[in-house]
């Protein structure tokens, strides 16, 4: 399955600056092993020492949070569209 992944701004020096590239994966897990193959460095971004989504990342399958689907076993539709949304904090 090939999905569209929106990658952010603080995640570009990975991507060469792009704003959204393509991966590869029938679940999120193998979309961002195809990430990290494609662009080194950037899953150990997303994701902890654990191999668990990082607690102030948050990865979304069109609508939905993974963390209320099925994490990193979550199906990935053909087309389908993943954005990576660091967590803002501030006052």
């Amino acid at each position: 399955m090939s999905a569209s992944v929106r990658v952010p701004t603080i995640l570009r020096t990975y991507t060469d600056d792009a704003a959204e590239v393509t991966a590869q994966g029938g679940t999120l897990a193998e979309i961002l092993d195809d990430l990290e193959a494609n662009h080194p460095g950037i899953r150990a971004r997303i994701l902890d020492d654990n191999g668990k989504v990082r607690r102030f990342v948050n990865v979304y399958v069109g609508d939905e949070d993974v963390r209320f689907a099925k994490g990193l076993q979550t199906e990935i539709a053909d087309g389908a569209n993943i954005s990576i949304i660091p967590a803002v904090a501030g006052g």
